[in-house]
């Protein structure tokens, strides 16, 4: 089994639709294949996180209850054009709460997506060194060729030693159902994984937000997407990012 039939079939192993057959040829390949084996994790997270209670809508306690007293109340009032006055906004908010219900179950942003990968990859990095570096190096001519042949683009890697970020390395990884480049650079003792892959968008400004206790920010510039996360404060990743996009 090659990695394209292997991650074709990922979702489907990870569901347990498999035969014996492909599921034993499945867990063969992912023993050897560090790359597949890291796409069925961030699949497994990416379940898990879409899973979440919190993504439900529940009602606020009593909700049912106030909603069936008041228009008890109003069906024994004797101004029938007062009651239908109330009445009408008061289904129109019954509806908006329907609709924003909905909402909140149905929602899947892309941006949410890809947040939980990154976040649950730049985890998986810190767990052992193994995890967080495939060329360790702290000048950009050695890690931008190693990239060459590995990925169908070539990340800008830059050199932030004199803003106070020290480049240590890069890696390979699987983001959003593709390989992405992933530039490590470090702030103090803080690890900072910035991941890079073609942007189907136009230039973006950076956009930070938290996950999980970490803070991310993600932007596009000159036909590249880029995400930042680290455990580094907020200022200091925004700072980072400026850098990357002004170089």
């Amino acid at each position: 089994m090659n990695c394209q039939e292997s991650k074709s079939q990922l979702q489907t192993y990870l569901d347990g639709e498999l035969d014996l057959t492909k599921s034993l040829e499945q867990e063969a390949h992912l023993g050897e294949c560090s790359a597949c084996s890291q796409a069925l994790n961030s699949l497994r997270l990416l379940q898990q996180s879409l899973r979440n209670e919190s993504l439900r809508f529940q009602p606020t306690a009593g909700l049912e209850k106030r909603v069936r007293s008041a228009l008890r109340r109003e069906s024994d009032s004797r101004t029938p054009t007062f009651r239908a006055r109330w009445l009408i906004p008061a289904l129109t908010a019954a509806a908006l709460v329907i609709v924003f219900a909905s909402y909140l179950l149905t929602r899947t942003p892309a941006d949410d997506l890809v947040s939980s990968e990154v976040v649950s990859s730049h985890v998986r990095s810190l767990m052992t060194s193994s995890h967080l570096i495939d060329v360790p190096s702290e000048d950009p001519h050695t890690v931008k060729p190693w990239f060459d042949g590995k990925l169908d683009f070539s990340p800008p890697v830059k050199d932030l030693t004199a803003q106070g970020f020290g480049l240590i390395g890069g890696r390979l990884d699987y983001i959003a159902n593709r390989p992405v480049a992933v530039l490590i650079y470090q702030r103090r003792k803080h690890t900072i994984n910035v991941f890079v892959w073609p942007a189907a968008k136009s230039d973006i400004k950076p956009v930070a937000q938290v996950r999980q206790g970490y803070n991310l920010i993600h932007w596009t510039k000159s036909g590249m997407m880029f995400w930042a996360v680290s455990d580094l404060n907020l200022a200091e990743l925004q700072q980072l990012a400026e850098e990357l996009r002004n170089q």
